[in-house]
């Protein structure tokens, strides 16, 4: 995104169904997959587009990191899923009229950039399905991301980009651990990260004053190009 840090993508998120959540699964499922091509932008290794793949027409997942993508490749391969492809693609850069995709759908990797690209892209009917961080998303680090949406902001930019919002909720799990040990170990996987960005300290901090939750949020939307 011009004139801002690197978008936040992240591929590890709370579990529901094949580590995505069930209602984002239910809400793409009515829609006529079979006979459609869907972009998965911001793939990673290809969690949401293997999953949808056998719904699919054809599906291509787009990634810039190379290293992911050759993972999406071989886990597709051992699947024997013949109807996936993967494309190492910044999903901010360029536009994505090259992968003609009938549905848009993003996992926890989500801008305004994207959501730009996906209004330019998809004709008037086709459907657009995201997962993205909601403004209360580790609100115990003290530090909101700035690609972390609430609900105005995200309705607002999907206007603006001539979509119509046919679902939007919330999902919210907030963990409450019984030691200081286990919330700790809660988050070990995110410390080189959360140190990058200032976050690790002030979450220590909420944890030597006492607090023993962590919070993750998601916004879960499923809009309709206008």
């Amino acid at each position: 995104m011009a004139g801002q840090d690197t978008i936040e993508c992240v591929t590890g998120a709370a579990a529901k169904t094949s580590g995505i959540s069930s209602t984002f699964l239910g809400l793409l499922g009515t829609e006529p997959l079979a006979g459609s091509s869907v972009l998965d932008v911001g793939t990673g290794w290809g969690r949401l587009a293997l999953e949808l793949a056998p719904r699919s027409r054809r599906i291509v997942g787009i990634d810039r990191e190379v290293a992911l993508i050759e993972d999406a490749r071989r886990r597709a391969a051992a699947a024997g899923i013949a109807n996936a492809e993967f494309v190492v693609a910044d999903a901010e850069a360029g536009e994505y009229h090259a992968f003609t995709p009938d549905v848009v759908v993003a996992h926890l990797c989500m801008s305004d950039a994207i959501v730009e690209r996906a209004g330019r892209v998809l004709a008037p009917g086709r459907a657009f399905g995201f997962v993205a961080f909601e403004a209360e998303q580790w609100r115990e680090t003290g530090r909101r991301s700035r690609f972390a949406y609430d609900e105005s902001r995200a309705r607002a930019v999907l206007d603006a980009n001539r979509f119509a919002v046919e679902h939007l909720e919330i999902e919210r799990e907030t963990q409450q651990y019984a030691s200081l040990e286990a919330a700790l170990a809660a988050v070990v996987g995110l410390e080189d990260k959360w140190r990058s960005d200032g976050r690790w300290f002030r979450y220590i901090k909420y944890l030597e004053e006492g607090g023993r939750t962590l919070t993750r949020s998601h916004l879960i939307v499923k809009a309709r190009r206008r």
